[in-house]
């Protein structure tokens, strides 16, 4: 897919998703799909190889939720992987600092590569396990927003969210279709951690992909308890 065959593609599913883009960054979107798409013949970044697909299930997937972060400062996106949703909202958010961190190196070194092939500023970018980085005084309650795309029930991955917030930032959940179960079972968790729910959305991102992004407010300091570690918010997640 050359540019200009990007660049249909692209406007024609942010458009159908109501987002709105400056065209001057469709570029690095480009850019950063080409090199993604490189470096998963030596590194197994993505599943998603058809071009198409990859605009429609990292780059118009992630940049849903980039009306709830107008008017926020800070923003850190945990379990990043390929830099998803982080660096397509790194992109059209010059002025917002975002740190991305995961657990898995290599994929990190690939985006840490892009990022400075297209010279997006204002970004940090850390190895490091989130039940580790939270209970840093230099990171823990310093955020406006935390965001993921985790797969992780809710329990599990609010445990790693809310302590990285300020009160009154808000935790962004990405989920699929089958996702009321899990926020069920996870009404001890929020109230444990200091957040409540503030809201739930839900987009058809196309005729086969569903997305419900669902809000977490934090409303009070999360006990410094939490996160636990050596691995308990994945194998004794609090329900």
């Amino acid at each position: 897919m050359n540019f200009e065959e990007f660049k249909k593609v692209f406007f024609e599913e942010i458009q159908k998703n109501n987002i709105n883009i400056n065209e001057n960054k469709i570029e690095y979107f480009y850019k950063y799909m080409i090199g993604i798409l490189e470096w998963n013949d030596k590194v197994n970044v993505t599943s998603i190889t058809d071009e198409k697909m990859f605009i429609v299930k990292h780059f118009v997937d992630s940049l849903l939720i980039n009306q709830y972060l107008q008017g926020k400062e800070k923003i850190i996106d945990i379990g990043t992987g390929g830099g998803f949703p982080g660096v397509p909202l790194k992109i059209i958010n010059e002025d917002k600092k975002f740190t991305l961190i995961d657990s898995v190196n290599k994929k990190l070194n690939v985006v840490k590569d892009l990022v400075s092939k297209i010279n997006l500023n204002n970004i940090e970018i850390i190895h490091t396990r989130a039940e580790d980085l939270a209970n840093n005084i230099n990171y823990r309650e310093k955020y406006d927003v935390a965001v993921t795309r985790a797969v992780s029930n809710f329990s599990t991955i609010l445990e790693y969210m809310l302590p990285f917030l300020k009160i009154d930032g808000i935790a962004i959940c990405m989920k699929g279709p089958s996702y009321q179960e899990e926020l069920n079972n996870a009404n001890k968790a929020i109230n444990l951690l200091g957040g409540k729910i503030e809201k739930i959305e839900n987009f058809n991102i196309n005729k086969e992909i569903e997305r419900n992004i669902i809000i977490i407010k934090k409303i009070k300091n999360t006990p410094k308890i939490y996160p636990r570690g050596k691995g308990k918010p994945l194998k004794e997640p609090l329900i």
